[in-house]
C-alpha cells in the first residue's frame, strides 16, 4: 500500500501546492472492492470549507485523467484538525514538546498503542517520552499511525 500512497502523493502534492496549499499527509485505504483517498490539507491561514471544495475539483480533474485508482473511489479532502495525524520526520519535529498517541506496526514490550510526550527526533527515530523514567526511540518506519493529542 505504500508504493500506491507514494505514487498518489508524487501525483497530487504539485496539484495541492498550485492552489496555494501544502499536502500534510495522504490515506489510501481499499475495503473489498471500494477504495477511499483522503486527503489531509493545510496552509499558514488554515484551511476553510472553500479550499477544500477547490483542492476536491482540482484533484478529481487529475485523477479523472490520470487514472491511478482502478474501479471506484471516494475521494475526502479535510484539514488536519486539532488531533492531526503526522506522518514525516519533519512534521514530528514540528510538533516536539505535544502529546502524541500512536499506533506501532509490530508490538513493543507486549502493546502497539503508546501516548507520551514527543520528546524529539534523532536520525531516523521518534524519541516519545512515557514519564520521568521511561523514554523510547521508536524508528519511523515501526510507526503505522500517529496524532496529535489536543490540549484545551
Amino acid at each position: 500500500m505504500a508504493g500506491k500512497q507514494d505514487q498518489l502523493r508524487d501525483l497530487l502534492a504539485p496539484v495541492v501546492e498550485s492552489l496555494g496549499c501544502e499536502l500534510w499527509g495522504l490515506e489510501y485505504m481499499t475495503h473489498g472492492r471500494n477504495a477511499t483517498l483522503r486527503l489531509y490539507i493545510d496552509s499558514e491561514n488554515g484551511i476553510g470549507v472553500e479550499d477544500c471544495e477547490r483542492v476536491s475539483r482540482q484533484v478529481s480533474a487529475v485523477m479523472d485523467v490520470e487514472d491511478p485508482i482502478s474501479g471506484e473511489y471516494t475521494l475526502e479532502v479535510s484539514s488536519p484538525g486539532l488531533d492531526r495525524p503526522l506522518y514525516t520526520l519533519a512534521q514530528y519535529e514540528q510538533f516536539v514538546g505535544a502529546q502524541v498517541e500512536l499506533r506501532l506496526r509490530m508490538p513493543l514490550e507486549g502493546r502497539r498503542k503508546w501516548r507520551g510526550l514527543l520528546a524529539g527526533v534523532e536520525g531516523q527515530e521518534v524519541i516519545l517520552r512515557i514519564d520521568a523514567e521511561n523514554e523510547y526511540l521508536l524508528p519511523i518506519d515501526s510507526i503505522e499511525k500517529a496524532n496529535v493529542v489536543p490540549t484545551f
